[in-house]
Parts: structure tokens; sequence; C-alpha cells
């Protein structure tokens, strides 16, 4: 929902002051088999769900590239306007990883944001062996991310990693609020981050995160996403010499 807010933000800036009386038909696209909160947060945020559009995926699970950028065209030319497409890294069903590069590559021709759905997946980042899985990540326009999941972290650990540089969570997020986030204060105000998010006080998830790094190391980290991985790998070989199972995907 932050991502999704932040990409209609750049989009459409007024929104923020003047409601959506006067916006466009907001489009967004995502896999058909993202999670059900994509839904949730167009609900929440007065896109609508059927303004949601599920673009069709491979046998394997992943996104189709030409198919996004045919309902993008197709969108286009119903007078909507797309602005934001969710790739996943990681589906909850499936385990796919959709094709970042080629999907980057279409939010650059028609200017959308891409957001990437890493919750689940985006901790092969700490895996020098499967991190080619998220190949392509470092285009993305902003990025979820779970560390309670895959890394075992205490839940709930999440993070939203924006590529912005021009403050466009605060510009989003604030509220003008100067009797509590004032300028002069003895330590570095950027650090304020209850001026750049929905909810002000809040409890330091990211400690937690920090906690299980300092514990385990950066090898302890990545030991825990191959190990993870082995072990699906061995279930599938497994389930393979096994009478009376069938393996539906691999």
């Amino acid at each position: 929902m932050y991502a999704m807010n932040l990409a209609r933000y750049k989009y459409c800036p007024d929104i923020k002051e003047k409601g959506l009386s006067g916006s466009p038909r907001l489009i967004l696209f995502t896999s058909a088999e993202c999670h059900y909160s994509m839904k949730k947060a167009a609900s929440f945020l007065g896109i609508g769900t059927e303004n949601v559009c599920f673009v069709e995926t491979d046998g394997r699970g992943k996104m189709i590239p030409e198919e996004l950028e045919k309902q993008v065209w197709q969108a286009r030319k119903e007078g909507a306007a797309p602005f934001l497409v969710c790739a996943t890294s990681g589906t909850t069903v499936l385990g796919a990883f959709d094709p970042l590069d080629e999907i980057a590559d279409i939010c650059e021709r028609h200017g959308l944001w891409l957001h990437v759905d890493a919750s689940w997946g985006g901790s092969a980042l700490m895996s020098r062996k499967h991190r080619k899985l998220l190949h392509g990540i470092h285009r993305a326009d902003s990025v979820a991310w779970n560390p309670h999941k895959m890394l075992m972290a205490g839940i709930q650990c999440c993070a939203l990693l924006v590529k912005d540089k021009s403050d466009l969570l605060k510009k989003c997020y604030c509220a003008k609020a100067s009797y509590l986030f004032q300028q002069d204060k003895f330590y570095d105000v950027s650090y304020d981050t209850g001026d750049k998010s929905i909810q002000c006080s809040r409890r330091p998830d990211a400690f937690k995160f920090w906690m299980t790094w300092k514990a385990l190391g950066t090898s302890g980290l990545e030991e825990r996403v191959n190990r993870a991985l082995a072990l699906s790998r061995y279930l599938v070989d497994e389930i393979k010499k096994r009478e009376g199972f069938k393996l539906l995907l691999e």
C-alpha cells in the first residue's frame, strides 16, 4: 500500500490535497499469481479492485512481459491512466520470480513506477548462489521485503526500499506537523520517519533484523537461504522417487 500510494502521488500529486474526484481512472498491473494485498491496497486507496489488471503467467507462474505490454496499450486505448506495475519475486503459491529486467524495460518505455513485491523471495539476495533469481531488481522504483519470512527474523519485520532521492516519501506523507517535527533538533532530522510514513509512533521493527544479522552474520543469513532452497530441492527429489505422489511444478 505504501508503494502504491507513492506511485500514485508521483503520477498525480494533486490527489493528496484535492482527492480523487478530479483524477483520471488510474490503472495498475500485477501478476495473476500476485499476493491478495494488491487488491486490498487498491480498495483502501480508492483506486478500486476493478482497476487492478492481472497479467497472464506462463507455465511456471511467471508474469509474461508481452502480455503486460498488451494490457498497458489496451488501458491507454480505453482512456485509462496506467501508473504502476507490481512484479513479484517469490509468489505465495508457486514461488515464481517474475522476469524483472524485461518488466523494467516496459516500465521505462511507458513511464510506469515499478514495484517489486520481494516480501518472500527478496532474502535470496543474501545468497551468492541464488541471488540471480532477482536479477534486475536494482531497476525497481520500490521493493517490499520481509526478513521475518525466509530469514526467520522475529515477526513483524518488514522493509520498504525506495530508490527516489527527491524526498518523495516526505512529500507524499508529511502533514506539516511543525509542533512535532521541529527542524532544529540536536540530531539529523532526516532520521525522523514519522513525517515519511502513515504511522507516527511505531515499534523499532528494523531492530529485529539488525539483531538477527549481528547474531548470525552475513554468512549465517546466507546459510539460512541456501539451506531453505536445498531442502526444497531435497523434497522434490524425494517426491520423484515415491509412488502415489505427483510433482505439479519444478
